[in-house]
Protein backbone atom coordinates (compact mmCIF):
# COMPACT_ATOMS: atom_id res chain seq x y z
CA UNK A 1 0.00 0.00 0.00
CA UNK A 2 2.78 2.43 0.87
CA UNK A 3 4.50 1.97 -2.49
CA UNK A 4 1.28 2.75 -4.39
CA UNK A 5 0.60 5.74 -2.17
CA UNK A 6 4.11 7.08 -2.76
CA UNK A 7 3.73 6.71 -6.52
CA UNK A 8 0.67 8.93 -6.35
CA UNK A 9 1.83 11.21 -3.53
CA UNK A 10 5.63 11.44 -3.34
CA UNK A 11 5.19 14.37 -0.96
CA UNK A 12 4.22 11.81 1.71
CA UNK A 13 7.65 10.16 1.76
CA UNK A 14 8.43 11.52 5.23
CA UNK A 15 5.08 10.33 6.58
CA UNK A 16 5.51 6.88 5.08
CA UNK A 17 9.05 6.65 6.43
CA UNK A 18 7.72 7.40 9.93
CA UNK A 19 5.00 4.77 9.56
CA UNK A 20 7.51 2.16 8.37
CA UNK A 21 9.72 3.00 11.34
CA UNK A 22 6.74 2.50 13.65
CA UNK A 23 5.99 -0.86 12.02
CA UNK A 24 9.57 -1.96 12.66
CA UNK A 25 9.32 -0.84 16.29
CA UNK A 26 6.08 -2.78 16.73
CA UNK A 27 7.72 -5.90 15.28
CA UNK A 28 10.61 -5.49 17.71
CA UNK A 29 8.23 -5.05 20.65
CA UNK A 30 6.24 -8.12 19.64
CA UNK A 31 9.44 -10.15 19.47
CA UNK A 32 10.36 -8.94 22.97
CA UNK A 33 6.88 -9.80 24.28
CA UNK A 34 7.18 -13.29 22.80
CA UNK A 35 10.55 -13.68 24.51
CA UNK A 36 9.11 -12.50 27.84
CA UNK A 37 6.09 -14.80 27.49
CA UNK A 38 8.39 -17.76 26.94
CA UNK A 39 10.39 -16.77 30.05
CA UNK A 40 7.18 -16.35 32.06
CA UNK A 41 5.92 -19.75 31.04
CA UNK A 42 9.13 -21.28 32.35
CA UNK A 43 9.38 -19.19 35.54
CA UNK A 44 5.70 -19.10 36.53
CA UNK A 45 5.85 -15.60 37.95
CA UNK A 46 8.20 -12.61 37.92
CA UNK A 47 8.41 -12.22 34.16
CA UNK A 48 4.68 -11.45 34.03
CA UNK A 49 5.30 -7.89 35.28
CA UNK A 50 7.77 -7.29 32.44
CA UNK A 51 5.19 -8.52 29.93
CA UNK A 52 2.67 -6.08 31.36
CA UNK A 53 5.10 -3.18 30.92
CA UNK A 54 5.86 -4.20 27.34
CA UNK A 55 2.16 -4.55 26.53
CA UNK A 56 1.46 -1.11 28.01
CA UNK A 57 4.21 0.34 25.82
CA UNK A 58 2.89 -1.47 22.77
CA UNK A 59 -0.65 -0.23 23.41
CA UNK A 60 0.56 3.37 23.72
CA UNK A 61 2.61 3.09 20.54
CA UNK A 62 -0.26 1.54 18.59
CA UNK A 63 -2.72 4.19 19.74
CA UNK A 64 -0.35 6.96 18.70
CA UNK A 65 0.54 5.20 15.44
CA UNK A 66 -3.05 4.63 14.35
CA UNK A 67 -4.06 8.21 15.17
CA UNK A 68 -1.11 9.54 13.15
CA UNK A 69 -1.72 7.13 10.29
CA UNK A 70 -5.40 8.01 10.15
CA UNK A 71 -4.67 11.74 10.06
CA UNK A 72 -1.81 11.61 7.58
CA UNK A 73 -2.80 8.81 5.23
CA UNK A 74 -6.55 9.29 5.56
CA UNK A 75 -6.20 12.90 4.48
CA UNK A 76 -4.15 11.84 1.45
CA UNK A 77 -6.66 9.19 0.44
CA UNK A 78 -9.54 11.61 0.95
CA UNK A 79 -7.75 14.04 -1.35
CA UNK A 80 -8.16 11.66 -4.25
CA UNK A 81 -5.47 9.03 -4.56
CA UNK A 82 -6.85 6.87 -7.35
CA UNK A 83 -7.65 3.26 -6.49
CA UNK A 84 -5.92 1.13 -9.10
CA UNK A 85 -7.11 -2.05 -7.34
CA UNK A 86 -4.30 -1.89 -4.78
CA UNK A 87 -6.93 -1.81 -2.04
CA UNK A 88 -8.22 -5.25 -3.06
CA UNK A 89 -4.82 -6.72 -2.23
CA UNK A 90 -4.55 -4.82 1.07
CA UNK A 91 -8.07 -5.41 2.36
CA UNK A 92 -8.52 -9.04 1.28
CA UNK A 93 -6.96 -10.03 4.60
CA UNK A 94 -9.82 -8.41 6.53
CA UNK A 95 -12.46 -10.72 5.14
Amino acid sequence: MFAELLRERPDLSGTVAKLVEDHELVASMLARITELADDAARSHGPALEAIGRELDGLAALMESHFAYEERAIGAALDAGVPDTAWSDEVFKFLC
